[in-house]
């Protein structure tokens, strides 16, 4: 797509930006200088590169999920400002 065919007013719409005629004309010329780039990548020969989500190797860092005792009731409660009933008395939040 060259630079000519980008209707920038039409992106910039869809952005909600309310540009003015010169930056219409910079975001044309910015929009263009991308368009160009993705050009010259399209010209690369990529066969047998396998896709990539990270340039880096991304590994999971949590340990697996096991199954343990929860901590005792009474415990939890323990440093509960406030309880009645066996539950936690929160502060009430009205907005």
């Amino acid at each position: 797509m060259a630079a000519t065919e980008i209707d920038v007013k039409y992106v910039a719409h869809l952005a909600r930006l309310a540009l003015t005629p010169d930056e219409e004309k910079k975001l044309g010329a910015q929009l263009g200088g991308i368009l160009g780039y993705i050009e010259k990548l399209k010209a690369l020969d990529v066969t047998g590169v396998e896709p990539t989500a990270h340039a880096m190797p991304m590994t999971n860092v949590t340990r697996p999920d096991e199954v343990r005792p929860s901590l005792p009731h009474a415990d939890a409660l323990r440093n509960a400002p406030h309880q009645a009933n066996g539950l936690f008395i929160v502060p009430k939040i009205v907005e």
